[in-house]
């Protein structure tokens, strides 16, 4: 440790305190990590699950491991430095964030979370402090809880802050996947899109209450299994029929809504993997192809973006307009209605549709305040994607 000088305290998790340092020697900065528990040999160094992640992890989306040093039983870990967390952008945020913002966030995200989650890992703990933010980088920390996908049952009962908790989760189950992550993700970009979290729960059991009073509660259609295990608990579900999210994120675009609807079903099969998230319509404007990199096929009347576009006005659905101002909208109702909307292909081709038909830079603005938490204290790998859809590997990643 001599070789840095601890400036700050930016944050006291659960299981360390984070320091923000400068290496004397190179006046880099870093964020040091200092465990709270002894560590009395470097065997049980080595085991922690943290380092063990990320030490198989390397991705532009995932913060960095520097350095582990262990010094008088104490243990610190060394990351590259980032600037905040989501949490401290939307605490003191007077208004709401440009749906431009928000996407490039999540898009980057949902990047980490696949490569995380195609890689054995998933991370069980995502919420707003632990997702940095630096120039426009976001990078998923915080892996202390991070399990490994192929490892055997059961699992931790107690995983995530209860805000972003799965349901399954709730429910004490002790099997569960990396679907956790997608559900967590779902309140996070709800909360995001409104400044206000999505379900505010003050204990497991209110938890339960707030995501019934939001989605509905669950039936042997939607969740068959999750009434199992609210019946092994002898759990009754509250019988609430939901909102329409848009009431809840009015300013927020069909196809965000449409996002967190699927993030945050009942039953963790429905929900997408953060490879399939990656190709919502929401992340539509992430994969750009500037005009001089595009082929002569692309390029062609037919085949340019502004015809496709044209064609695509034409093709608006009515069932996806807002006549009061054209606006496009979404319902409960009519995504029950039309199935699910992406993984069936004519519904995916209205949702961009619409979007195409949406001037870009159009999110609403507006004044509200942040309600936080009780007791919060602060502190592009697309192989996989472009090997699905057939993007060339020179397809330009811009995202807002």
């Amino acid at each position: 440790m001599q070789r840095y000088n601890l400036v700050k305290e930016v944050g006291d998790g659960t299981f360390g305190n984070v320091w923000r340092a400068v290496n004397k020697q190179t006046g880099e900065f870093v964020a040091i990590k200092k465990m709270k528990k002894k560590y009395y040999s470097w065997e049980e160094c080595v085991n922690l699950r943290e380092v063990k992640s990320l030490s198989r992890m390397n991705h532009p989306n995932i913060v960095k491991l520097k350095e582990v040093i262990r010094e008088n039983d104490n243990l610190y870990f060394v990351f590259e430095y980032m600037e905040c967390n989501l949490y401290q952008l939307m605490k003191d945020r007077p208004k709401l964030f440009a749906e431009s913002d928000i996407r490039n966030w999540c898009f980057q995200v949902f990047q980490g979370l696949s490569y995380m989650h195609q890689h054995g890992y998933f991370h069980r703990d995502l919420k707003p402090e632990n997702l940095l933010v630096s120039k426009n980088v976001t990078k998923i920390a915080d892996l202390d809880l991070a399990r490994e996908i192929d490892s055997s049952p059961p699992y931790t009962e107690y995983v995530s802050t209860r805000w972003y908790r799965a349901p399954e989760v709730l429910l004490q189950s002790y099997v569960y996947t990396s679907k956790v992550d997608m559900w967590a993700m779902g309140a996070i970009l709800a909360e995001l899109l409104s400044l206000c979290p999505l379900f505010p729960g003050a204990s497991e059991a209110d938890e339960i209450y707030k995501v019934c009073n939001v989605i509905g509660s669950p039936t042997q259609e939607t969740w068959l299994e999750g009434l199992n295990l609210a019946s092994v608990i002898n759990y009754q579900f509250p019988q609430l029929p939901g909102v329409h999210l848009s009431s809840l994120m009015p300013y927020a675009s069909v196809e965000a809504i449409n996002l967190v609807e699927r993030l945050c079903s009942w039953d963790p099969n429905n929900r997408p993997t953060a490879a399939r998230a990656l190709q919502h319509p929401f992340f539509q404007s992430c994969y750009y192809v500037p005009p001089s990199l595009r082929t002569k096929t692309s390029v062609g009347q037919r085949g340019s973006l502004e015809h496709q576009q044209q064609l695509s006005v034409k093709r608006l659905p009515a069932t996806l307009t807002n006549t009061a101002n054209n606006r496009p909208f979404n319902s409960y109702a009519n995504a029950k209605a039309n199935g699910p909307p992406f993984g069936a292909c004519q519904t995916q081709r209205n949702l961009e549709t619409a979007w195409n038909n949406k001037a870009m830079g159009s999110y609403h603005v507006r004044d509200a305040k942040y309600i936080p938490p009780p007791g919060r204290k602060s502190p592009w790998n697309l192989y996989e994607y472009e090997q699905e859809v057939g993007l060339s590997s020179w397809a330009i990643r811009h995202c807002g």
